[in-house]
């Protein structure tokens, strides 16, 4: 099926109902793997970052991270779960070359945090409750290269090559259960919900949740059903989307084709579905195994998790402000409206303007140059704002400059367009440049002379009281000082110069 074939969205939306299940895989930020002291540090050498145990080695027993266990349950109780004052570990069994044990140390029925809810909010301010099934734990698989075919996958591939540094990497699975009630919303609703998760786990400290790393995943689960009925219809899961765009847009497509497959007398296949970045549409993968097909038994090698109540409340009360409360307070202490600060959030700009603020910069300054220039400057060169060449401390110094009255605006810019050019921090480019504002009162004077008569038909008009035309005089100053004169300064001397009150 093309992107052409699909049914019309609001075609779709009218016949159809959406029901979706998400299921985001989190790499935890340990220094070594969930269950052996291999390093969990990326950039090392294929197969170099291994061990008996996470290749699974006849006769090497596992022994549980803690910082896991204790990142599962931070986890859990800032997405409102009940905690499992019991739980253990499974082994699901299946085949595939980059698990080198055939099979995943996970958790079935018995999971570490249970029954929660995340409240996200859309963008029009709506909130919306996505109820949570369990977060559990869990190992990543090694990663394949698959070498020689057009499109990196396996099939055409001459073969394959694999490394294991990732298999035995802690995760945390977080599964919804089934997200009713969205109707044409629901791409929105998927993709806010990945937001703020993503939010919340990096608040949490558990892990970096980088997206385009790898390190937070998200696996759309969808299904339609005719309008105005309960039973679901069949799924599909497209798996490892990773940008929150992605996500919105994988939902999107299968709901399009979905709507396509059942307006056509066919049925929908319960399959694995591959994300195409390019287009935004999907490709079949493999026929969805049913949990029974996996074989789940309890892993014979660790003894039960039983995480202490006092711990389990130690934890509860050691939890960070988290995201919603936070960016609810600084909307108030900023004095911004939810319009702003949604805008502050799309742009990725919320941790920045707080970090600049820390380093001294009034709160409104900051988001000035964040959410403008450097906004500007990320949108043109495809860089993530949190990945341009400047540092909230720069950015705090150019306001401080500004406040002091060395630099304006303008001259501003100039320095912010250096330290983004590598030229140095914000002094350094101030004194390569020659950026400062003229603040010699004679340097001023002697300009504002020249400007005056070399314009004394607009100087007659001020003195006849059109006060207003003293622009065209303050224009001209600023253009021979290039423009690093106080401007404000420069219109007080033009008028005093002309005996005209201001």
């Amino acid at each position: 099926m093309t992107v052409t074939d699909l049914v019309p969205y609001e075609d779709a939306l009218a016949t159809y109902d959406p029901v979706m299940g998400l299921e985001v895989h989190v790499e935890l930020g340990t220094k070594t793997k969930m269950f052996c002291a291999c390093s969990t540090e990326l950039g090392a050498e294929p197969n170099s970052q291994t061990c008996p145990t996470c290749l699974g080695m006849p006769g090497s027993l596992p022994v549980v991270n803690a910082i896991g266990v204790e990142s599962a349950i931070k986890i859990g109780l800032a997405l409102n779960c009940e905690i499992a004052e019991w739980c253990r570990f499974a082994r699901k069994n299946y085949f595939y070359p980059d698990m080198p044990k055939n099979f995943q140390t996970s958790q079935y029925d018995e999971p570490i945090a249970f029954d929660g809810y995340l409240d996200v909010q859309l963008e029009d301010g709506e909130t919306f409750r996505v109820q949570i099934e369990r977060a559990h734990m869990e190992e990543d698989t090694g990663k394949s290269l698959h070498v020689g075919g057009a499109t990196g996958r396996i099939h055409g591939a001459s073969h394959s090559l694999l490394d294991y540094n990732r298999a035995g990497i802690p995760l945390i699975e977080i599964v919804t259960k089934p997200i009713e009630g969205a109707g044409a919303r629901a791409p929105e609703v998927a993709k806010a919900y990945v937001a703020e998760l993503r939010e919340l786990i990096k608040a949490l400290g558990v892990s970096e949740a980088r997206m385009e790393q790898g390190q937070m995943r998200c696996d759309v689960n969808l299904s339609l059903r005719p309008n105005g009925t309960e039973t679901f219809g069949t799924r599909s899961e497209t798996k490892n989307v990773n940008s929150l765009r992605s996500v919105e847009r994988a939902a999107r497509y299968e709901i399009q084709r979905h709507a396509a497959v059942l307006n056509s007398g066919d049925k929908v296949v319960q399959e694995t579905r591959h994300f195409h970045e390019e287009d935004g549409s999907t490709t079949a993968g493999r026929i969805k195994d049913n949990a029974e097909d996996y074989r789940y038994f309890p892993e014979p090698d660790l003894v039960p998790v039983a995480p202490a109540r006092d711990w389990v409340e130690e934890l509860r009360k050691g939890l960070p402000e988290l995201p919603r409360v936070r960016r609810n307070r600084l909307r108030e202490e900023w004095g911004v409206s939810e319009f702003d600060m949604q805008s502050i959030l799309n742009a990725g700009a919320l941790d920045l303007i707080v970090a600049t603020a820390e380093a001294g910069a009034p709160a409104d300054q900051a988001r000035k140059w964040w959410m403008g220039e450097l906004a500007r400057h990320s949108n043109e060169t495809g860089v993530a704002l949190d990945e341009v060449a400047i540092t909230p401390a720069q950015v705090a110094r150019v306001t401080e400059l500004v406040a002091s009255g060395d630099l304006n605006d303008k001259l501003a810019r100039q320095v912010i367009e250096g330290v983004l050019a590598g030229e140095g921090d914000p002094d350094a480019v101030v004194e390569k440049r020659g950026l400062k504002v003229v603040s010699d009162e004679g340097a001023l004077g002697a300009a504002v002379d020249e400007a005056i008569a070399a314009n004394a038909a607009v100087a007659d008009k001020i003195r006849g009281g059109k006060v207003a035309a003293a622009g065209a005089l303050v224009g001209a100053v600023m253009k021979a000082t290039r423009g690093q004169a106080d401007a404000a300064r420069v219109r007080e001397l033009i008028l005093e110069k002309l005996g005209v009150e201001g």
